[in-house]
């Protein structure tokens, strides 16, 4: 097996690529300092050039608040740019895992949403986003079209960074307790990834740790883990308007991992525990 990872500088590309080097499999690890995934001839040239026989396509525009004024470029890279990186997977027979999110849905409702729901974006970067999952799914037959959720890893920034910093600024904190979903460590996530690729279980999976909590009660376990004394006070999203809509209901069914022999995700308490060793908070 030879993988091109896509976005390899962002939080879920730098582990998919340092756990297959440690698996001893042959990778390349690309960013957008190597092409513009909305310049199909250079994606194609890229992808050409090294032949992998599977791809991760964890690149994308990723800033939902920014996207909601610059939707042009958000679209161009995520729908264009997914169409550009399906293209060229086509031209040389690779496989595909694509990267997509919680928020394709309309995070309507309390119950979970299952891999087959219907699309009902709130913001711009979930249309961004749909837009490539049907580049992928219209277009290839051997794929895995990944949907996480509130993800942090290592390598980046993230809720649990920001709620760490902020929390040893401050004595509140006022931290919205009506968006409801599960955390999603790169480490597990990455793991989840290269379980699948040598496989041909293609589809559609919803992968995330396990455990269902508001974005208020995730930050206080943030805290008491890493015994700061801040205080975490629940509000609801009006109190805290941002530039896109976050769908309150981010719930997604974890599907078929343990029936096909693939270890499923730890739960969100172990993974945040190991993500503060990894970063030398505990």
């Amino acid at each position: 097996m030879k993988v091109l990872v896509t976005g390899a500088g962002g939080q879920l590309g730098w582990d998919v690529v340092n756990l297959l080097e440690t698996r001893g499999i042959e990778c390349r690890g690309v960013d957008a300092q190597d092409f513009n995934l909305t310049d199909g001839e250079a994606v194609m040239r890229c992808v050409t050039d090294y032949g992998p026989t599977a791809i991760v396509h964890c690149g994308a525009y990723t800033n939902v608040d920014r996207a909601e004024s610059e939707p042009e470029i958000c679209t161009a890279v995520n729908g264009m740019g997914t169409l550009n990186m399906v293209r060229a997977a086509l031209a040389v027979k690779a496989k595909m895992v694509y990267i997509s999110t919680d928020h394709v849905f309309s995070g309507e409702g309390n119950q979970p949403f299952h891999p087959d729901d219907p699309y009902g974006p709130v913001n711009v970067y979930g249309l961004s986003k749909v837009q490539g999952e049907d580049a992928v799914r219209s277009l290839m037959t051997r794929f895995f079209l990944l949907r996480i959720s509130w993800v942090f890893g290592r390598n980046g920034q993230n809720f649990v960074r920001t709620m760490l910093r902020q929390g040893t600024e401050r004595s509140e904190l006022r931290v919205v307790n009506d968006q409801i979903g599960s955390p999603t460590y790169t480490r597990d996530a990455a793991r989840v990834i290269c379980d699948l690729l040598p496989t041909e279980h293609y589809g559609i999976y919803h992968v995330h740790n396990e455990g269902v909590l508001s974005r208020a009660g995730f930050a206080r376990m943030i805290m008491e883990k890493a015994r700061l004394s801040c205080e975490i006070i629940p509000v609801h999203s009006s109190e805290y308007p941002t530039p896109a809509r976050r769908p309150l209901n981010s719930r997604l069914v974890e599907s078929r991992l343990e029936e096909l022999g693939i270890e499923p995700m730890p739960t969100v308490d172990d993974a945040l525990n190991r993500f503060l060793r990894e970063i030398n908070v505990l």
